[in-house]
């Protein structure tokens, strides 16, 4: 049994699932959190080149949190909904570039990035 546990650590399973309820949240809405929980729960047990993978997710989910707050502050100003827009398609693409490393079992190469 901890061979298995093991395996799904090294192999990224998890980072995949963390993705994948990210991209879920878009529709859905409170996969998103589990993903951020299930990110910072296997990012302490994680190989150094999968621990690249939850910063980033940690990160996208955060910084997502964020211009969406400035967003739907600024749809007053009209240039909310631009910014809103902005982050459903940054949000995509972080998700979509995670999963592209991740199926190569490669690193993200700057994990602490604000935008892709």
């Amino acid at each position: 049994m901890s061979e298995v546990i093991e395996v799904q650590k090294s192999n990224g399973s998890n980072a995949k699932v963390v993705y994948i309820l990210y991209l879920v949240s878009l529709i859905v809405g409170v996969t998103g959190i589990v993903g951020l929980i299930m990110a910072y729960v296997y990012k302490a047990d994680a190989p150094d080149w999968l621990k690249t993978h939850y910063q980033w997710q940690i990160r996208t989910f955060w910084l997502g949190l964020l211009y969406t707050v400035i967003g739907l502050i600024t749809t007053m100003l009209l240039i909310g909904y631009l910014i809103l827009l902005f982050n459903l398609i940054w949000f995509i693409i972080r998700c979509v570039k995670g999963l592209s490393a991740l199926e190569k079992q490669r690193p993200l190469p700057e994990p602490t990035s604000w935008l892709f």
